[in-house]
C-alpha cells in the first residue's frame, strides 16, 4: 500500500471510530451542568432553576426517560422548559414519563417547532449553509395540545405569549414567554412592556434565542432569558467550538451563561435530544440544567461554559 492509501485508510478508520462514539456513547451520556447566575434583586434568597430543553423523545428512549425522571431528586425549586419535547407521534406518554413529579414543582414551558412537527431526513450539512436559517423543512403534525394539556392539567403553566406571576420561596417571579422565533411564531408585541418593579426575577422564555428576540427582552428590563434549540451545537470542534447554532445567535453563545448587553443574562441548554434522523453528538453531551440564581450583588458575572458533571447518584447510568 503506498503513502496515499494508508492515510486515506487512517482517515476512514478515525472517522468510523468518531462516528460510533458520537452515535453509540456520546448522545447517551447525559450530563447535569451547573451554573451560578446572579440576577435577582437584593436580599432574595437562591432560588434553584432547573432547565430540559429540546427532549426530541420517541417512545423507546427509555434511558433518557428514567434518567429526566430522576432528576428530580435534585428538588428544584422551579422548572422551565424550553420546548422541543417530541419527536415522535406517539411520544407524549414517555415525554410525560420522562417529566414524572418534576410537573410537581411550579414550572412554566413553552414549545418550540419539534413540539408542532415531526422531524424529517436531512442531510446534515446543511446546517451549515446559510439558507438553513430561513428554508423549514416541516414533518407530520405532532400531539402538541396533548402535551399541553397534561402538563397544565398537573400545574405548570403555558407561556407562550402570556405574563405568569410565580411565588417561589417566597419570591415573586414575573415570566413572559414567546412561541417559537424559529418557526417565525413569536409575537413580542402580546407580551412587551417593562415587567413589574416588584418581582425579584424577571424571566423570559423562549425556544430559539434570536437576537432579535433578546434585545426585545433586554429593552424591558428582562433580568435573565433561557431557551434551547442549538443543542450546543451538537457537534462541537475541541479548542474551536460549535459549528453553527442553527439560529442567528453568535457560536460563542451556543450553550451555557453569558450577558446580553449591559444586564440581562442568558442560558442557552444545549438539550438533551437529537433528531432521529442525525443521532449524533460530539464534545456536546445531552445535558439539563441546574442553575443557582442568586442576587446581583453577590456575584458580578455568570459562570460561561461551566463544568459538566454527571448527576451524583449516577441517574440512568448503564440503562440503554
Amino acid at each position: 500500500m503506498n503513502k496515499f492509501g494508508r492515510i486515506l485508510l487512517s482517515a476512514g478508520a478515525v472517522g468510523a471510530a468518531t462516528l460510533t462514539y458520537s452515535a453509540a456513547i456520546e448522545r447517551r451520556h447525559w450530563t447535569l451542568r451547573q451554573a451560578t447566575v446572579p440576577v435577582l434583586a437584593e436580599g432574595t434568597p437562591p432560588i434553584r432553576v432547573l432547565h430540559i430543553s429540546d427532549l426530541h423523545m420517541t417512545p423507546n428512549q427509555r434511558s433518557k426517560q428514567r434518567w429526566v425522571a430522576e432528576l428530580a431528586d435534585l428538588d428544584p425549586d422551579f422548572v422551565v422548559n424550553t420546548g422541543d419535547n417530541l419527536a415522535h407521534p406517539q411520544a407524549v406518554p414517555a415525554a410525560l414519563r420522562a417529566m414524572g413529579s418534576l410537573l410537581d414543582k411550579p414550572g412554566v414551558f413553552i414549545f418550540g417547532s419539534n413540539d408542532y412537527y415531526g422531524p424529517k431526513p436531512k442531510n446534515p450539512a446543511r446546517y451549515l449553509l446559510p439558507s438553513a436559517k430561513t428554508k423549514r423543512v416541516h414533518g407530520e403534525s405532532l400531539p402538541w395540545r396533548d402535551l399541553r394539556a397534561a402538563m397544565t392539567e398537573r400545574g405548570w403553566l403555558d407561556a407562550t405569549h402570556r405574563h405568569h406571576d410565580i411565588d417561589v420561596k417566597g419570591t415573586k417571579i414575573h415570566v413572559a414567554g414567546l412561541d417559537d422565533p424559529h418557526l417565525h411564531l413569536d409575537r413580542y408585541e402580546e407580551i412587551a412592556g417593562r415587567p413589574p418593579a416588584d418581582a425579584g426575577l424577571k424571566l423570559g422564555v423562549t425556544h430559539s434565542p434570536e437576537p432579535r428576540v433578546l434585545d426585545c427582552f433586554a429593552e424591558d428590563g428582562y433580568d435573565l432569558v433561557m431557551a434551547g434549540h442549538t443543542h450546543g451545537g451538537q457537534l462541537r470542534v475541541p479548542g474551536y467550538g460549535a459549528l453553527t447554532t442553527n439560529c442567528d445567535l453568535d457560536r460563542s453563545r451556543a450553550r451555557g451563561a453569558s450577558t446580553w448587553g449591559e444586564r440581562m443574562h442568558l442560558h442557552v441548554s444545549a438539550g438533551l435530544g437529537t433528531s432521529p434522523y442525525a443521532p449524533v453528538r460530539f464534545a456536546c453531551p445531552p445535558e439539563a440544567t441546574l442553575l443557582t440564581l442568586l442576587p446581583r450583588t453577590e456575584n458580578p458575572a455568570s459562570t460561561s461554559e461551566n463544568a459538566e458533571t454527571r448527576t451524583p447518584w449516577g441517574a440512568g447510568e448503564g440503562i440503554r
